[in-house]
Order: C-alpha cells, then sequence, then structure tokens
C-alpha cells in the first residue's frame, strides 16, 4: 500500500514538546502566539473550549483530543473546583508556516479518544508515563506525542475530516497515488499524462478530480511542492546547484526565477532573511 505519510515526514518533520500535565481548573488562556501547533489530550473532565469571534464553541464531554496544526488562540472552561485533567503538547512543524501538513489541515480538529483507531497502546503508554517521574519522562512523553499525532493524521484522512487542500487529495483512493510519486520523486519531469496513468484515470477525470480535492492544477501543486523543499533544503545550508538538481530545476537560474515569483526574493535574499 502507498505511504501517504513517508515522504511527508521525511521533508518536513513534526517536533512535540510536552508542556502540561496533570488538571486544570476554571478558565485557561492559551494566547496562540509563537509558531507552535498544539496537541491537547483531555483524559477526564468536561471542558468548553472558546475561540472568539468567528468559530463556534466546542463543548467536550468524553476523553477527547483537540489538535491545532497551526497557533491558535484558545480558552478552555473546566469546572473550577474539580477541573479536568489534560496533557498537552506544543508541536513544531518544520518549515513553519510553509509546512504543507500544517497548512492542510483544519485550523481545529476534535476526535473522542474511543474513535482513534490504534489509539489505545501508545495512550495507555502516555497517560502511564505522564502519571510518573521516571528518569527521560520528557523525552518519552514527546516522542509518544509524536506517535500520536502520525494516527491522528491517519484518522483525519481516512474520515474525510479534510475538504480541500493536500491532506484531502491524499484522502482519495487513487490521486493519492500521483501525491505520493510527486513527494518521492519532485524531480521527475511529471506531466498530467503521466500522473494521470500514475493515478489510474483519464486525463480529464484526473484534472478534474484534482483540483477539485486539492484546490490547484497539478502542474501548480508540483511547483509548490518542489518550491517548498528548496526552502528546506536552503535553510539547511544546501548549495543551490545541487538543490535546484535535486527537486527538478535544471539550473541555479531557473530555480531562482521561481522563487522570484513565488517568493518576491532570490534564494539568497530569502535564506538571508529567514536566517535574520
Amino acid at each position: 500500500m502507498t505511504d501517504r505519510l513517508a515522504a511527508l515526514l521525511e521533508q518536513f518533520p513534526v517536533s512535540a514538546r510536552v508542556f502540561q500535565t496533570g488538571v486544570l481548573c476554571g478558565v485557561t488562556d492559551l494566547d496562540g502566539s509563537g509558531s507552535a501547533g498544539q496537541l491537547h489530550l483531555i483524559r477526564r473532565g468536561r471542558v468548553d473550549v472558546q475561540h472568539g469571534e468567528g468559530r463556534a464553541p466546542i463543548a467536550i464531554r468524553e476523553p477527547s483530543l483537540l489538535l491545532y496544526p497551526r497557533p491558535l488562540a484558545h480558552r478552555f472552561v473546566t469546572d473550577p473546583d474539580s477541573g479536568a485533567d489534560f496533557t498537552c503538547a506544543a508541536l513544531q512543524f518544520s518549515g513553519g508556516a510553509g509546512n504543507p501538513m500544517a497548512r492542510a489541515l483544519p485550523a481545529v480538529s476534535c476526535l473522542p479518544l474511543a474513535a482513534l483507531h490504534g489509539g489505545e497502546t501508545v495512550l495507555a503508554l502516555l497517560f502511564d508515563e505522564a502519571a510518573q517521574q521516571h528518569c527521560g519522562r520528557q523525552a518519552v512523553l514527546d516522542r509518544l506525542f509524536e506517535v500520536l499525532l502520525i494516527q491522528v493524521l491517519r484518522q483525519l484522512m481516512e474520515q474525510g475530516r479534510t475538504e480541500v487542500g493536500m491532506m484531502a487529495g491524499l484522502a482519495h483512493p487513487r490521486l493519492r497515488l500521483a501525491l505520493v510519486a510527486m513527494h518521492e520523486s519532485p524531480a521527475r519531469s511529471w506531466t498530467l499524462d503521466t500522473l494521470a496513468a500514475r493515478a489510474g484515470m483519464s486525463r480529464s477525470a484526473f484534472a478534474r478530480a484534482f483540483h477539485e480535492a486539492v484546490g490547484s492544477t497539478p502542474g501548480a501543486y508540483l511547483q509548490q511542492w518542489r518550491l517548498r523543499l528548496a526552502q528546506q533544503a536552503l535553510l539547511r545550508g544546501r548549495p543551490l546547484k545541487q538543490v535546484a538538481d535535486e527537486v527538478g530545476y535544471g539550473s541555479e537560474a531557473a530555480l531562482s526565477r521561481v522563487f522570484k515569483t513565488h517568493a518576491g526574493l532570490s534564494p539568497r535574499q530569502w535564506r538571508q532573511q529567514q536566517q535574520g
């Protein structure tokens, strides 16, 4: 079976850092500042989650998780005496605002823990570790949250919880084959015909379904994917000529033209700006 997440997680890894284990009582505000998302586990208690104007509140009445792939201010309202039992982690998506997974996910997702297929073992380990004070506790909790996030991503794709965008395309039984091919081999000279053949669809049906699910043409998506990979490689200090070859642009000049069009800066200027 095609692994829809392998290339994404290899090129754009996610790291977790646990910052809360225990009971929260009354009102708790998280301001949504910084660049990290958050993953909250509510093991016990009633919680009302508020997001300010324009977004409906969420009433949690059973053990659940909340995923915020991007910074978003939110408030937890719990019983002032008994409170609710939380275990929470900050999520740092590599590439920041340009991370394709963070950009493709809903602003907030809520799932009952009982509905997370295959999550029982990881959750049991995580809650047991959170309740103890073993050496290496922080590192173990962080790694367990990273595993849990992968299970959540699987679930969101299987349930079709991503309406439009890359994750919606990866949830499609045929489009996923073309998307994974582009993710794994970005330097290949993909055409509409070769991508449609990879998906097992006619040229016109593939183009129509891709635009409806992903929200762009296959060519525009491939260009954006190559650009994201180039940005990641540049931040890691890779030489521009090598980056251009790896992501499918035959020369530094070709990559520079794409950069200038989409980022408004040359690759070197963009890297200097990011590092500064």
